[in-house]
């Protein structure tokens, strides 16, 4: 099942997401270049969350369906009036039971694959409900540099460097630095993990962002200049 730990985070995690500029500025308009036109498309966002992005692509004229696993932010996302039109479904992305199959234009998982012990299963989901040459958006914190025990030092020039330790070793952890990890913890998996498990979904990868931040986001983490927190990817199911 999904990390329902988001139960507990409600009200702080809402307010979180709309005042950090790491959702602003870095990550939506990714998303947005990602996801494209949606005008008229049927959308399927995988551990909505408390709907932050099925309420942006309703308001570019997408019908969104949002399914979580913790009540609690599905509650949260039902007491946002604007935009009509969205349904949120009490489910497991892992299964989606209540998701019929090759219905969906496109599906998106932002920032949740982390949160969900089966990432393999997820992506079956996706493959099953999306209708034939459909898309999959996802946005995961970038692996290679959010691996456990990673952190920022200054290097010999002063500048801000990376230090990644644990990369290879996946499985649960909690981070210590603040944020969401340090509240609901996250599962890390390497980048192969997830490029082989899409594939085997039967997947084809399209596009892959690394997001730069802005310049709010850089007064936060001056290191994300050069090195990125973000990775999002495109991809299409084949037949």
């Amino acid at each position: 099942m999904e990390n329902a730990a988001y139960n507990e985070i409600v009200t702080w995690y809402d307010q979180y997401i709309q005042e950090n500029p790491f959702y602003s500025d870095m990550l939506l308009p990714s998303l947005l270049e990602c996801t494209g036109d949606v005008q008229g498309q049927h959308v399927c966002d995988l551990a909505c969350g408390q709907g932050w992005f099925a309420r942006m692509l309703a308001n570019r004229g997408a019908r969104v369906t949002g399914i979580d696993y913790a009540e609690g932010q599905l509650a949260r996302a039902r007491e946002y009036k604007e935009p009509e039109g969205i349904v949120y479904l009490h489910d497991d992305a892992q299964e989606a039971r209540s998701l019929p199959d090759h219905t969906f234009d496109g599906c998106v998982c932002i920032l949740a694959l982390m949160d969900i012990p089966d990432h393999r299963a997820v992506f079956h989901t996706a493959r099953r409900v999306l209708k034939a040459g459909g898309w999959l958006v996802f946005a995961i914190m970038h692996p290679c540099f959010e691996a456990p025990e990673a952190g920022w030092i200054a290097n010999e020039q002063g500048k801000p460097a990376r230090v990644i330790s644990r990369y290879t070793r996946e499985g649960f952890w909690k981070s210590t630095s603040g944020g969401v990890r340090s509240r609901v913890g996250a599962y890390h998996r390497t980048l192969s993990s997830y490029t082989n498990a899409l594939i085997d979904a039967r997947f084809a990868l399209t596009r892959m962002l690394e997001p730069r931040a802005g310049d709010r986001r850089l007064k936060q983490v001056p290191g994300n200049q050069e090195i990125p927190s973000l990775l999002i990817v495109r991809a299409v199911a084949m037949e």
